[in-house]
């Protein structure tokens, strides 16, 4: 019998058997671990997908540090914006919606929300990486009982007056 997967990190505590319900209906019941049932069930074409996601590529355009493949055409509209600030057309620009990963799927709100910890702990990484001179702040509104699309991360430079 497989023990309850818990995985501590952060100070938090991820319970496998919630985020995802099926490990317990393998083994005949007795379970499976996260790692052994994406061997099982898992794609190389969709490891190499979300790889994307989970080490995401960025580029820096105008002063601005923003995800690979966003819009010119976005930005300039943004950059036209009463009130604007450097910071909040980064955050807007490279804000993403969890539930977008899967527009097929109905997830739970914990799923969301480790999915949206991990993202920005991975963004945070990945940016330091990327521009080690440079200092971000990653925001995830980790907050329960939000409805599941306004669960968003998203990044900016750090300035003065953050």
């Amino acid at each position: 019998m497989v023990a309850e997967k818990i995985i501590y990190y952060e100070g938090r505590m991820d319970d496998f058997d919630k985020l995802i319900p099926e490990l317990k209906l393998w083994n005949g019941g007795s379970g499976i671990d996260p790692e052994s049932w994406v061997s099982h069930t898992g794609r190389f074409d969709l490891a190499v997908g979300y790889s994307l996601m989970f080490w995401p590529s960025f580029v820096e355009h105008k002063g601005y540090i923003l995800s690979e493949g966003f819009s010119t055409d976005s930005l300039e509209s943004f950059e036209q914006t009463p009130a604007r600030s450097k910071a909040s057309i980064e955050w807007v620009m490279n804000h993403i919606h969890v539930l977008d990963l899967h527009g097929h799927d109905t997830p739970s709100e914990e799923q969301v929300r480790y999915l949206g910890r991990n993202f920005s702990e991975i963004h945070r990484v990945k940016l330091a990486h990327d521009f080690p001179e440079r200092e971000f702040i990653v925001e995830f509104n980790d907050e329960p009982g939000l409805e599941l699309i306004d669960y968003q991360f998203s990044f900016w430079q750090k300035t003065t007056d953050d």
